[in-house]
């Protein structure tokens, strides 16, 4: 069995175990996307009406957006893990309250452990707060956050502000699009990092 179809089958078992609400009003789960052996996670906050029609995330004018982003920074969406906070869309893409992230919260953490990723980039502050609940999206965005967490398969968190959210705010667009150009800057940094520990 190859890395994804390993990933694949977590991603069923936690959808047929998951007690979500959401369940009820959404059309299908959202999985989470990508490549198995990421370096990096991304998590955005819950799928919206084009994820819960196709079960892919990011793939309506957010996704567009990221794709964008990442392009500028030499990546493509095969070279990255995306996936969401909640699993299934909220009523009217209305925010995901806490009952909902705690039902899914397994869920994610089954993912992240399967992965491992070198560090995890939250879109927006849902995603962030579920980890960092002690950090504002406002001053965080843009700057690496190292939080041991006790049994969790990364040191290393990086905030941005959400695609959406920035979609048509061109001020929040900029921020979020010279935020998202430090990422390799990031990634080099926490590598050098983890070289120095193990020398």
């Amino acid at each position: 069995m190859t890395r994804a179809e390993e990933l694949q089958k977590i991603q069923e078992y936690q959808d047929s175990i998951c007690e979500c609400l959401l369940k009820e009003s959404a059309t299908r789960p959202v999985f989470g996307n990508g490549n198995p052996d990421a370096k990096i996670v991304f998590i955005g906050e819950a799928p919206g009406k084009k994820e819960d029609e196709t079960g892919k995330p990011f793939v309506g004018a957010a996704g567009k957006f990221l794709a964008e982003m990442l392009a500028s920074i030499g990546m493509e969406r095969k070279d990255i893990y995306i996936t969401n906070i909640v699993k299934y869309r909220p009523p009217n893409n209305r925010d995901p309250e806490d009952p909902e992230k705690k039902e899914c919260a397994p869920w994610l953490h089954a993912e992240l452990e399967f992965i491992k990723p070198d560090v995890i980039i939250f879109l927006g502050r849902h995603s962030m707060t579920h980890f960092l609940p002690e950090l504002k999206i406002s001053e965080a965005h843009g700057k690496l956050v190292h939080r041991k967490i006790p049994n969790f398969p990364t040191e290393y968190f990086f905030p941005l502000y959400h695609p959406a959210a920035a979609l048509y705010n061109g001020g929040m667009r900029e921020t979020l699009m010279s935020d998202f150009k430090k990422i390799p800057i990031v990634l080099k940094k926490i590598e050098e990092t983890k070289n120095q520990a193990k020398k």
